[in-house]
């Protein structure tokens, strides 16, 4: 028997939280509905939610419509409508700015709006996908069902987005900390030995010299160069923001080793997982098409899917152009002809968006596999050959103590 934290709403409609015990979470579940709660959330410790102190930036964002989607969700499959649901839902929401997003969206709703057209009003939360899923339950009378497999796909495209950034994040933390080492070294530690070998008549060790003309650089070069630093990261920026360098950038980001066939198929998965939701609930194969190339990151493959889409329109099929675009992975194509063949399309990129997040998860492990252990060892000879230069150094000044 386990102890697990809930959220429910209550028959007076408000929020209630606390522990429940159970052999699993579905028994925590029906034991919360045995007392008249509609559960939100049940889990081995408390839901973390982004606090009121959270600045409004993309991942916080993310949070709060994933949140938004599973609990809307859970109230629509309990019966609750809608705008109850939404004012259920602006209580239990715990930053400021998105309950206020969620405020407006009920009051719209109020004013005779749809659900999807007040959604449409809030642009940098809930996306084209997103509203087109809406507006597909809403006319098919399936809204519920509709935001189940909305929150799915929120949940799936979090956990691949978090898995990537948390693999990523210990090898960029070896660059900083190398980095960091190595100025400080050549910045402060090395010129201390110079007034030595200045204040003596022994003659200062080559190797010690050189990393003195490198001290010296950064000295008198230092701040140029954080400028020039500082404006090519600008300039950069400003390039892969106009379409044609955006687009050499992604195809660039494709090419490199073991990271490039991580980054092709985290996008599969994403292209896949949006089709499957978009497909499977009743919008057209070219709208699918259309709506799905503004959630993909790179800019080779979401171009690809407007001669996809040109090809369905000619009556090709989807998995033929699929092909024919070359740049989604081989196993891909060859699982949309099979949906096809079967008529089975949803369930076939519902599988593919399962293969490509198991896939990309490997290719991640092994890029860090492999990148780790190489920025390990080009900092080791880097620090390490500083230090030797330092140790002979000190050998030269005890002696002239001798």
């Amino acid at each position: 028997m386990s102890t697990f934290f809930y959220r429910a709403i209550g028959t007076n409609g408000k929020v209630q939280t606390g522990t429940v015990a159970g052999d699993d979470g579905r028994m925590a579940a029906r034991e919360l509905q045995r007392q008249g709660l509609t559960p939100v959330y049940i889990g081995a410790s408390k839901q973390v939610t982004w606090s009121l102190n959270i600045p409004k930036w993309k991942s916080g964002r993310l949070q709060d419509v994933l949140h938004f989607t599973e609990e809307t969700a859970t109230l629509l499959n309990a019966g609750i409508p809608i705008d109850r649901g939404l004012s259920i839902v602006a209580e239990m929401t715990e930053r400021p700015e998105f309950r206020g997003v969620v405020n407006e969206v009920l009051r719209s709703i109020r004013s005779g709006k749809s659900f999807a057209e007040s959604l449409a009003e809030h642009p940098a939360y809930f996306s084209e996908l997103y509203i087109s899923m809406i507006r597909a339950g809403e006319v098919s009378g399936s809204l519920a069902l509709v935001m189940d497999r909305l929150a799915l796909f929120e949940r799936a495209r979090d956990e691949l987005r978090g898995y990537i950034v948390s693999s990523l994040t210990y090898p960029a933390l070896l660059i900083v900390v190398a980095c960091t080492s190595i100025f400080i070294i050549l910045r402060y530690v090395v010129p201390r030995f110079a007034e030595a070998f200045d204040q003596s008549s022994i003659q200062m060790p080559l190797p010690m010299q050189m990393l003195m003309n490198v001290s010296d650089a950064i000295k008198t070069f230092g701040i140029p160069a954080g400028l020039l630093v500082v404006i090519g990261i600008i300039a950069f920026r400003v390039y892969i923001k106009n379409p044609v360098g955006r687009l050499e950038w992604d195809k660039l980001k494709l090419r490199v080793p073991l990271l490039g066939d991580a980054l092709r198929k985290a996008d599969t998965a994403r292209f896949a997982r949006a089709m499957a939701t978009l497909v499977g609930n009743g919008v057209g194969l070219v709208q699918s098409l259309t709506i799905t190339k503004g959630i993909l990151g790179n800019r080779v493959l979401s171009g690809a899917l407007e001669p996809i889409g040109q090809g369905v329109k000619r009556g090709e099929g989807l998995s033929a152009p699929f092909k024919k675009s070359g740049v989604f992975p081989t196993l891909a194509g060859h699982l949309l002809t099979v949906g096809e063949e079967t008529g089975h399309l949803d369930r076939m990129f519902d599988r593919m968006a399962d293969i490509y997040d198991k896939d990309t998860r490997e290719a991640i492990k092994r890029f860090t596999a492999l990148f780790e252990p190489i920025v390990i060892l080009i900092m080791g000879i880097v620090v390490g050959a500083m230090i030797l230069s330092i140790m002979l150094a000190i050998t030269s000044i005890n002696q002239i103590g001798l």
